[in-house]
């Protein structure tokens, strides 16, 4: 099949994707934030024709970022639609990047029109495109032949990132010399950099590299060291270029006696960040903060541990490292990756706070004079004072919940000196934390300084941070999210953040736009927080009631009373009750839930069902759980519609919702508590006795009425017709006393948890083929899963 062929074919973006990666025969591909992505192209891909200086703008976004992050960049950009595609050298792109004037998206997806326009008088004469109806063949031989070349844009060695090449050349390179001596590795090392190849580019260095026609040989003090293998080597100058630029390579001569082989084992401390992770926080680090940002900061990681966050900082007599306990103290100073850097014992929730609010490094004089001189200056906007970046990974303890790194849920743990400032700010629930504590600190004592920190996001836009959120305000710069397994000792999976922050120019949080990583730090795609004020989100747009009736049935599911419950009463005329909890997608999958009277959840939070809310409660349910929970969304908040609902929509939903595993409405007697038996009313039948040849009048006929007269999509009715056929059936067998007795029955409105779980049960003897309802509902699922981010119930 021909590539066009192949394209008449293709119904979505992946198939398009899939036709050139075929055509092309792409090897090593991986498809992430980047469409197709292999070593020396990188495709955007679109599934209905685009012009292609839109998509290479899309691209440029990406070649950007990837830039200014120091990773490996391909010679050749390429777009593809089902249509035609087109290619260029990357190279003529390069020098647009140097153009202050032109204004980046926050994210690839916003690179539309606007960004296109400002990048064509760059690429517009560079790019050669293609009518895939007429000239596919030129197209893949182009292709072919930019693969064969192999021209890969490499990433130079600087000062701000030679800790990080230097531990990526021993691991690649120098564990293959068989070096004896670990200082050896620094000295062996400037002779490869300030090499290209071919000649030496600076002399009387302490050791020398020859190229020979066997490979590379290192000579140092009457030893020749040459490598066992030279796949590392290879591949390692396949990501850099050497030599240095010649204004740096004085200056990272000099850094040479700072330079040792890192031992990850020894930074394996109570708050460890793991090596590859801070590789990629130092990325991008000099992405925001531009070049020599290690040269022109001063650094103060006041939650040092033992000091992984400084292992890959190049110039460490600019940076200060304090912890709160002297054995890790201990361990820093002795170890050599760390010399020249100031290290200190403190308590920053506790050390120097006096009681009026104030700081007075008197108290316990444990704050070096270089440090305080330097926040002075900062302070005051000293000439020639350099400016100040705090760069932290705080505990993130709070007092009796959490997550985290070994002191979660300790009672108390939140009574410092700090926590009685927050107080008195009234910032609510963010004062029992221990990382907001360090950020309110921070605000005060280094009101200009740079910040950087790895956190989860609960302070970017959690409800119950909001009062924290007014009081603490700066001006987002840029940052990425890992995958929390990235860390030791992390269960679940959500995002950690490392996010930098400008607090010299205060402003409201707004929507945060990160790049995504898994744990093992490669790049998977981009994702924006949304920042909303508390009154938009989704658990405050019900309309609820109070309840003023009798005390009500409390359930803990659907036939079962709970133990030990809060005595509530019940809301007159209510049809059923609504569990929806917390209102973000972290807790959305667990916490949604129907019942035929009050559910007990463990957080609380629910309404009455009634004929008046009901349309909301089935647009509500479904769309906490409609959306796949994933690290990244882990976060997100459930919004209020931000475009008009569909009377079809409402439909759909009011369907799905009725044959949810999580409905667990139900008609029921004999539930025995508080002394007396109970009975439970079901009110979500959606058909009559006579449509399912029910024995017995139901007590209630609400749902059929209240669905009179309404239209369903095709998708909606499919399923409603599979579960009238699953109903009959129940109607129609006799189950045995075990089962009856266990589901409880004895009433003819049975709900659809009852008829489900009796079915199921009695499969040994009369089995019940499910799927073509399961092919129905799913066909639901999947119309109504991508409307909730179109009608803007979640941020895109």
């Amino acid at each position: 099949m021909t590539l066009a062929q192949a394209l008449a074919k293709a119904r979505t973006e992946e198939d398009v994707k899939d036709a050139y990666i075929s055509a092309l025969g792409l090897k090593g591909v991986s498809k992430n934030l980047v469409d197709i992505q292999t070593q020396e192209v990188w495709f955007e891909a679109k599934a209905v024709s685009t012009p292609p200086i839109v998509m290479f703008a899309q691209l440029m976004f990406y070649i950007r970022a990837a830039k200014k992050r120091g990773e490996a960049i391909p010679a050749f950009l390429a777009v593809i639609d089902r249509d035609k595609a087109a290619i260029m050298p990357t190279e003529k792109a390069l020098p647009m990047l140097d153009d202050k004037s032109i204004v980046w998206p926050k994210s690839g997806s916003g690179a539309g029109k606007e960004l296109a326009s400002q990048i064509a008088p760059y690429v517009q004469t560079h790019i050669v495109e293609y009518e895939i109806a007429h000239d596919e063949a030129a197209f893949i031989k182009a292709v072919k032949d930019a693969i064969k070349q192999r021209r890969i844009i490499r990433t130079p060695i600087t000062p701000d990132n030679l800790r990080q090449v230097f531990d990526r050349w021993v691991a690649m390179v120098g564990e293959e010399l068989g070096v004896k001596a670990q200082a050896d590795y620094a000295v062996l090392f400037f002779a490869d950099i300030m090499h290209d190849g071919k000649a030496e580019a600076m002399n009387n260095l302490p050791a020398r590299l020859l190229m020979t026609a066997a490979g590379p040989t290192f000579l140092l003090n009457g030893e020749t060291y040459d490598l066992a293998n030279d796949h590392g080597y290879r591949n390692f100058w396949a990501i850099y270029h050497r030599p240095p630029e010649q204004r740096h390579r004085h200056y990272l001569l000099e850094r040479r006696d700072s330079l040792l082989p890192v031992d990850e084992q020894k930074f394996k401390g109570a708050y460890y960040t793991p090596l590859h992770i801070v590789d990629k926080a130092y990325d991008q680090l000099r992405a925001t903060l531009g070049d020599n940002w290690q040269d022109r900061y001063l650094v103060w990681d006041m939650c040092a541990g033992v000091g992984n966050l400084e292992a890959k900082h190049s110039n460490l007599r600019n940076v200060f490292m304090s912890t709160l306990d002297q054995a890790d103290v201990t361990i820093m100073k002795s170890n050599p990756a760390f010399a020249g850097a100031e290290i200190f014992q403190y308590d920053y929730l506790n050390d120097d706070v006096t009681d009026f609010g104030e700081i007075d490094y008197s108290l316990s004089g444990k704050v070096p004079m270089a440090l305080r001189q330097a926040i002075v200056d900062a302070r005051e906007g000293a000439k020639g004072a350099k400016p100040l970046l705090v760069l932290i990974n705080p505990p993130y303890a709070e007092s009796g919940s959490g997550i985290g790194k070994g002191d979660e849920n300790k009672i108390g743990v939140e009574k410092t000196r700090i926590n009685g400032w927050m107080r008195e700010m009234n910032v609510g629930y963010a004062s029992k934390e221990l990382f907001t504590q360090f950020l309110v600190r921070i605000r005060h004592e280094l009101p200009t300084a740079k910040l950087a920190m790895f956190s989860t996001l609960k302070y970017v836009n959690a409800p119950n941070f909001e009062p924290f959120r007014r009081v603490w305000q700066a001006t987002y710069l840029d940052g990425f999210v890992v995958h929390s397994r990235a860390f030791d000792g992390l269960k679940g999976n959500f995002p950690i953040g490392f996010l930098v922050w400008d607090q010299g120019k205060r402003a409201q949080l707004a929507d945060v736009a990160t790049i995504a990583l898994n744990r093992s730090g490669t790049l998977v795609g981009e994702k924006v927080y949304a920042v909303r004020p508390a009154s938009s989100f989704l658990n405050v747009w019900l309309a609820k009631t109070v309840a003023k009736g009798a005390p009500a049935l409390p359930l803990s599911n659907a036939l079962t009373v709970a133990r030990n419950p809060r005595k509530k009463k019940w809301y007159d005329g209510a049809l059923g009750y609504l569990y929806a909890s917390n209102n973000d997608m972290q807790h959305a999958g667990q916490e949604t839930v129907i019942t035929s009277s009050i559910f007990t959840g463990g957080n609380g939070g629910g309404a009455y069902l009634t004929s008046v809310n009901l349309w909301q409660s089935a647009i509500v349910f479904s769309v906490r759980l409609l959306a796949n929970h994933t690290w990244q969304n882990h976060n997100d908040q459930f919004l209020q519609p931000s475009e008009p609902l569909t009377d079809e929509f409402k439909s759909d939903c009011l369907v799905w919702m009725l044959f949810a595993g999580k409905n667990l409405t139900a008609g029921a007697d004999g539930l025995r508590w508080n002394d007396r038996d109970w009975s439970l009313v079901n009110h979500f039948i959606p058909f009559t006795e006579n449509e399912v040849g029910a024995k017995g009048r139901f007590e209630s006929d609400f749902m059929v009425r209240y669905m009179a007269g309404m239209t369903f999509s095709p998708e909606a009715q499919a399923v409603l017709d599979e579960g009238r056929k699953l109903w009959t059936r129940f109607h129609a067998t006799s189950f045995p006393r075990k089962i009856r007795d266990e589901y409880k029955l004895g009433r003819p409105d049975a709900g659809w948890y009852q008829i489900r779980r009796a079915l199921e049960a009695y499969g040994d003897t009369e089995l019940t083929d499910f799927d073509p309802f399961k092919t129905a509902y799913s066909a639901l699922t999947a119309k109504l899963r991508p409307q909730v981010y179109e009608f803007g119930f979640l941020p895109k």
